[in-house]
This record gives C-alpha cells, sequence and structure tokens, in this order.
C-alpha cells in the first residue's frame, strides 16, 4: 500500500492545472509554520519527522491508484502520466525531530518543483501536526512528573495507526515506555503491560488472580490492586507476592489520598520497595498535583494520545519563494487579515544567553547569517536530491530524537515550564 493517497483532491487539481498553464515545473519553496502555539502554551516540540520521511519514501501512484484516480474523473490523463512516473527528487531541510519550536518557526522547508511539493502537503501537515501535538503535550507532562517515569497507555483512545504515532511521540517527549506493541516493533519504543481489571474478574477470587498473575510473571510484577477494595488487595498481593512484590497499580479514586494510604500500608508490611503507578484519566496538571505525593510512576492515556486538548499543532504549508520566467527567485507571501504570511526563504537560528538559555527564535530571511557564537543553527538537511537522510528514520532516528528533545529542553528558561496558559516563552525576531 502506497501513501500517495493520503492527500486532498486539490493538491491533484492544482497539479492538473499546472501542468495544463505550463507552470508545473517551476521552482518552488514551500514552509511549513505555525502561526500560534496550541492551548497558549509557552513552547512546542517537533516530532513526526521519522515517520514523514518512510511515508515520503511510500509516495507512489501504483496502477491501483492510478485506475481509481482515471475512473473517478479526478484528473485529466496528462496528469495520470505524469503521476505514474512520480518520485520525490527535490530537498526538505526542517527542524530536527526533537527540536522546540515557536510561532513563525519554518519547522519544514521543501525545494522542489511547484507539481512535486504540492502534492505532499496534506501529507506533511497530517504527520507533523498529530505528532507535534502529541509531543508537546507530552513534554508538558513530563515536566510535570519531576522526574518520575511516565508510560503512555491511550490506544484504545485514539485510531490504530495513530495509536502508533502517538506513541512514537510521546517516547521522544521523555516518557519510558508504551503499551503498544507495534510501535515497540516499528520504532523501538519500550514495551509495558501486565493485567487489567479483567483478569481479576476472571477468577474465582482476587486472590486466585493475583497468585495465576504471580506465578506467570514473577513476584516482581504490577499487580491492580483497585477492582473491589485497595487496603484488602494490598495486603493480598504482599502476602501472595512477599515483600519483593515489584508494584501496584491505583487506576481509581482520590488519587493524592488514595496513594498515602497505599505506601503507608505497604510499608508497614514490609514492602518498602514496592512502586505504587497510578493510571486513571491522568493529564500533566493532575500530574503535576501529585508531586508531593509518593507516586511512584505514572500511566497516560486519552490525554497524551489527544494533546491534552489539543489534537493538532495548527501548521500550514505554504509557497514562500518561487522562480520566474526569468530564473529570478522573488518572495511570495498571502497578504489576507489575520492570516498574513512571510515570504522567503528562511534560515531560523535559536539566540542563546551567556548561560546557553534559549532567548530568542530569531530567522533570517533571504540568506543565512554570519556565524554568531551565541546561536545555534536549526535547519539540517532530512532529504536531499531525492535521497533521504537515513539517521533520522526508524528506531535509531527515534532514539536520536528523543535525546535531542532532552538536549533542547534544557535550554528553556525556567518560566517555560508554567503550566497555565501564557504567551510563547522566547519572542520570535525576523532579521
Amino acid at each position: 500500500m502506497t501513501s500517495s493517497l493520503l492527500t486532498d483532491r486539490y493538491e491533484l487539481t492544482m497539479l492538473d492545472a499546472a501542468i495544463r498553464s505550463g507552470t508545473f515545473e517551476r521552482e518552488c519553496v514551500f514552509e511549513v509554520f505555525a502561526r500560534q502555539l496550541p492551548g497558549g502554551r509557552r513552547y512546542g516540540i517537533v516530532a513526526g519527522t521519522g515517520r514523514l520521511l518512510d511515508l515520503i519514501a511510500d509516495f507512489r501512484f501504483a496502477d491501483a491508484e492510478l485506475a481509481w484516480l482515471r475512473d473517478n474523473d479526478i484528473v485529466t490523463s496528462e496528469a495520470i502520466d505524469w503521476l505514474a512516473d512520480y518520485r520525490f527528487t527535490g530537498t526538505l531541510s526542517g527542524y530536527r525531530e526533537g527540536e522546540l519550536y515557536f510561532p513563525g518557526s519554518p519547522i519544514l522547508i521543501v525545494d522542489g518543483t511547484f507539481a512535486e511539493a504540492v502534492i505532499l502537503e496534506t501529507l506533511v501537515l497530517s504527520v507533523l501536526n498529530y505528532d507535534s501535538a502529541v509531543a508537546s503535550a507530552a513534554t508538558r507532562m513530563v515536566s510535570a512528573a519531576s522526574g518520575r517515569p511516565l508510560a503512555e497507555m491511550g490506544s484504545r483512545r485514539t485510531g490504530e495507526w495513530s495509536a502508533v504515532a502517538a506513541a512514537r511521540a510521546a517516547y521522544i517527549a521523555g516518557f519510558g515506555a508504551t503499551s503498544n506493541l507495534e510501535a515497540g516493533r516499528s520504532w523501538g519504543v519500550p514495551t509495558m503491560g501486565t493485567a487489567a481489571h479483567a483478569f481479576t474478574l476472571l477468577h474465582d477470587s482476587e486472590e486466585d488472580a493475583f497468585r495465576a498473575q504471580v506465578d506467570a510473571l514473577g513476584p516482581g510484577t504490577t499487580l491492580l490492586v483497585d477492582t473491589y477494595d485497595v487496603t484488602a488487595a494490598v495486603a493480598l498481593a504482599v502476602k501472595i507476592a512477599g515483600p519483593s512484590l515489584g508494584a501496584v497499580r491505583i487506576d481509581s479514586g482520590d488519587l493524592p489520598e488514595t496513594v498515602a494510604a497505599v505506601r503507608k500500608q505497604l510499608d508497614s508490611l514490609g514492602a518498602t520497595g514496592t512502586k505504587i503507578t497510578v493510571t486513571n484519566d491522568l493529564d500533566e496538571f493532575t500530574i503535576a498535583a501529585l508531586r508531593a505525593a509518593p507516586v511512584d510512576s505514572y500511566g497516560v492515556g486519552t490525554s497524551v494520545v489527544t494533546g491534552s486538548g489539543s489534537p493538532a499543532a495548527g501548521m500550514v504549508y505554504k509557497l514562500v519563494a518561487r522562480r520566474d520566467d526569468s530564473g529570478e527567485w522573488i518572495s511570495v507571501a498571502k497578504r489576507s487579515p489575520q492570516k498574513a504570511t512571510v515570504g522567503g526563504r528562511k534560515f531560523p537560528v535559536r539566540e542563546l544567553d551567556a548561560d546557553g538559555i534559549a532567548a530568542a527564535e530569531v530567522i533570517h530571511l533571504g540568506q543565512p547569517e554570519a556565524a554568531a557564537a551565541h546561536h545555534r543553527p536549526l535547519l539540517v538537511p532530512l532529504i536531499e536530491n531525492g535521497v533521504i537522510v537515513e539517521k533520522y528514520r526508524g528506531a535509531a532516528g527515534t532514539a536520536l530524537a528523543r535525546q535531542h528533545r532532552a538536549d533542547a529542553v534544557a535550554e528553556l528558561p525556567l518560566e517555560a515550564f508554567r503550566l497555565g496558559r501564557g504567551d510563547p516563552v522566547i519572542p520570535t525576531r525576523y532579521e
């Protein structure tokens, strides 16, 4: 299956019309950026780049796709013939996956002919908008957790393939594991999981269920203790697994109060090393509210896969420059109210202060700046003349993005980590 029809019809009709007008081979520069950060957040995290590279590699119009386009009169035969040979032969540069972004940041720059670049719009935006929304929410949860590990558990709260993308994006953002096995196979994300309430309800008693799980997985397993009575279940769990019980999971109730009581009970039973993990519809705000509670780890589902209230990052894909008939580059831009764009090729850098803390997003128009010690260049090559830069793909690329996110977030000023709505933590400046 190719990714070629993961697109909007108007991209192919634009291609068709451009072929007829003779403008389809004009060299163009398209740019992906966000006009603002969603949800009043102070910074965003770029995610999805590694997935996007794979999808562009598979962006082909095979016989089945071409036949459907022809049978449904989507485009003319001239466009069908052009699409039959489609391969992206242009160049992509952009922010590294895991990088911070701010309003106006040129997150992805696509160089190519109008025809080969315009038909990638929907694919590019669907990946970057969703994955960046998840990563931006997840990194707030990681900050709120103050070093305690988090697991992504939201597969049942989104589409089946969105679940894989969300697991990957959350891992890049600093989550330690996912419940989703395909994310483990495809992207090298560590997987975790033990049992749900159904396993307890399957057995004749909670004791039978705990014994079966410990027999299968060992005393280091995590036992779910809130199916019936938490206090009785904790006592039973330690009785069966012994003081070396790995962890108990709590999925309901007044979490601060319940967690404190369970910690006290575990310690009194000699299970001082047994950890407590909590789930139950957590988001960054409830995680922050549990900072003083003796929680050891968190499992997050719905909130992370839906971007914690902002399921799309609001990114757009705009033509910003093209060659004219004489071969000269000209800047182009929208001028419509509230949606005006800044034309021209851009070269962004992150301005850092003397302590290495981010101070501004500086976007140079037309040409790169002269080297400056306090500026960190942000663009890296992703595809060069149709050839993908391999280090950003697969499990290795995912691990690289995870590390880069940690490094980039370390440059943020402290006020970036406030959870309340606010302005971007650094300004965007054009020069």
